[in-house]
């Protein structure tokens, strides 16, 4: 089957970001003064969630770093719902991917799935909290702002979320996305974080927000208070800074590597615009007619949520998925749809030959194709000829080098030089 030629293109993202992490986080720290709460010889439970923060493990170094200086005595424990197949040996062995160990951070990891009830909402759904965070003298929350994969509002992935979600461990993560489908995701998750904040010692929690270039540009450290109002201003901030494929009709969009790591579906469905869920909210655009994603990242420890957002994918990356976590994951979230697993090939030529073969009346050296490394990171791609036209007009974009053919290895498996 012939291909039209492929050249690459550039996102010139301005970005402002931070260069010195330690720094920041201390003096975001010093700032709230935590220490007119927090006195000599408390625990403090600190948040570890499970996706792939920029500078995670720096972060949460020198917050206990802060802590231990005020007399505290922090410890980890990690706050991802029924991520490394709800199992509290699988979600420290994911933290321990990001770096996070209890050699390297000094304190203890702890990790269990038990939760104790700690209130009930308005709406009668109740609020789980983590055993161990149950039994600290204070909590800080951490996590990144940015926007939610599945809906929209003035609150969506981010501090309240991880109160919400994360610190609720499998049976509250199990037990809200249900209620998502009738009551919906915005209202249940901030009148659970707003019960947590009401009975539960949080003493501060710390924010990021990442820019386009997958680098830590904001890192705020909020009053328990104040959580709520400031991560609501730097939810918009972050809708700015979230990268986007420029192209907005596609035929085929062809992704190196999905991953929990990227996002909690994967891909993430703000850069895609389409979801297997049909209750999800996504943008219109990029209107996409194939997608094929070509493996995963070593860091999904074969989950692979939300691969029915794929049309087409490789036996390699089927090979690699784990279905116990997979399904943990899309029955916990309410998303079986999101688990459907689609064609797979044995190379990469024969899954683009079949998704080329699905895209209309169009030939396939006409098709309009994109290729990405992943939706984390955008600021380089490769696009068809068929779209050069349209990309030599689009603001703060630079084509970068001479057109040339879609470039196999001898298993006619894509080779990839994206970063």
């Amino acid at each position: 089957m012939s291909y039209p030629a492929m050249v690459k293109i550039c996102q010139n993202f301005k970005t402002n970001s931070i260069q010195n992490i330690p720094a920041t986080v201390q003096a975001e720290i010093a700032r709230i003064k935590p220490q007119e709460r927090i006195k000599p010889g408390d625990s403090v439970a600190i948040t570890a969630g499970s996706r792939g923060i920029a500078n995670m493990a720096t972060v949460m170094a020198e917050l206990v770093s802060a802590l231990k200086k005020m007399g505290a005595k922090p410890f980890i424990f990690p706050a991802m719902g029924s991520h490394g197949g709800a199992t509290g040996e699988g979600q420290k062995k994911i933290l321990e991917h990001y770096g996070i160990k209890e050699e390297t951070m000094g304190v203890p990891i702890k990790s269990s799935m038990e939760v104790v009830h700690i209130g009930t909402t308005a709406e009668g759904v109740p609020v789980l909290l983590d055993k161990n965070a149950a039994q600290a003298d204070h909590i800080v929350v951490v996590n990144r702002v940015k926007p939610h994969t599945d809906f929209k509002g003035d609150i969506e992935s981010g501090l309240m979320k991880m109160m919400a979600i994360g610190m609720g461990k499998q049976k509250a993560a199990d037990h809200y996305h249900n209620v998502f489908i009738r009551l919906g995701h915005f209202p249940v998750l901030t009148a659970v974080a707003r019960e947590i904040l009401k009975k539960c010692p949080v003493a501060f929690g710390l924010a990021l927000v990442e820019n386009q270039r997958d680098e830590t540009e904001i890192i705020r450290a909020i009053p328990a208070n104040g959580i709520e109002a400031t991560e609501r201003d730097l939810l918009r901030r972050a809708k700015e800074l979230l990268p986007r494929i420029p192209i907005d009709t596609i035929d085929l969009l062809i992704v190196d590597q999905m991953g929990k790591d990227i996002s909690g579906t994967g891909m993430d469905q703000n850069v895609i615009g389409r979801s297997a869920i049909p209750y999800h909210q996504t943008p219109a655009r990029p209107k996409i007619t194939r997608i094929f994603v070509r493996d995963f990242t070593p860091n999904s420890d074969g989950n692979a949520t939300a691969i029915g957002n794929a049309d087409f994918t490789t036996k390699r990356l089927v090979d690699k998925i784990d279905l116990n976590a997979t399904y943990m994951n899309a029955i916990t979230s309410s998303c079986p749809e999101a688990v459907r697993i689609p064609p797979y090939y044995d190379s990469d030529r024969a899954a683009i030959d079949a998704a080329l073969k699905t895209i209309g009346p169009i030939e396939p050296e006409e098709a309009r194709i994109v290729h990405i490394r992943d939706t984390l990171r955008l600021e380089e791609m490769r696009i068809s000829t068929t779209l050069l036209a349209e990309a030599q007009q689009i603001p703060d974009l630079s084509i970068v080098g001479a057109p040339g053919p879609m470039q196999f290895d001898q298993a006619d498996n894509l080779i990839s030089d994206l970063l």
